[in-house]
């Protein structure tokens, strides 16, 4: 586990978790869901994740990588993905971040994401990269989450980070070195601020990384 990922319980101070996202542009919540809410979330996209499509053949251009599966609008799929997009950790750290520059928040994209073994490393990107109307860097206008319905592992395709990236201007480019891998064990939650790079790891296992993203945005975005 990186030491440049700040890390905390569920019984952390909000203040001080939003102190470290603030600061880091990244941050991990461990013990926040259990081993029965994770089986729930499976059984209510199980059908569709079976019928999302996976494609063995990989494009180095695709965004999504080869070998994953991807299934949105978990509002009308899951109640218990319903649950995790109410998450009050969720909601503070929104409060915290997004409020200042609008009158409420709002959700933004919704998405359970299988990787499966054999697929490649997502290109490094920003949820913030549609909004180009702000110069880098922007001010804050998305939080995103990642909830590890698995454990996430190096090996696994656990999601890539570059802390401090959000703070970046637009020629600032990443070294290699500057890349760490955000493991957490299954019932975590993984928090980025928008501009922060990010993308999902290489999958170099025998096991699928099974997470489900909610990011939240400014309400006034579309």
């Amino acid at each position: 586990m990186s030491d440049l990922i700040p890390r905390f319980s569920k019984t952390d101070s909000q203040e001080g978790i939003a102190e470290a996202l603030r600061e880091a542009g990244c941050a991990v919540i461990m013990g926040v869901t259990s081993e029965e809410q994770r089986g729930e979330l499976r059984a209510e996209l199980a059908e569709h994740i079976d019928a999302a499509e996976y494609k063995t053949a990989d494009d180095s251009g695709d965004f999504y990588p080869g070998r994953t599966r991807r299934v949105t609008a978990l509002v009308s799929r899951s109640k218990a993905a319903q649950t995790l997009i109410l998450a009050p950790q969720a909601k503070a750290l929104c409060d915290a971040m997004l409020l200042p520059n609008c009158h409420q928040h709002q959700l933004h994209v919704t998405a359970a994401l299988e990787v499966g073994p054999g697929a490649r490393a997502q290109t490094l990107h920003r949820e913030e990269d549609s909004f180009t109307f702000f110069p880098l860097p922007r001010p804050n206008l998305i939080v995103a989450t990642m909830w590890a319905v698995s454990d996430f592992r190096a090996d696994n395709g656990a999601t890539l980070l570059v802390p401090g990236s959000h703070r970046w201007p637009s020629e600032r480019i990443h070294t290699p070195e500057e890349v760490v891998s955000a493991e957490m064990p299954a019932g975590s939650v993984l928090f980025w601020l928008g501009g922060t790079l990010h993308g999902a790891g290489a999958n170099r296992s025998n096991d699928t990384r099974y997470g489900v993203i909610l990011t939240y945005s400014l309400g006034w975005l579309r």
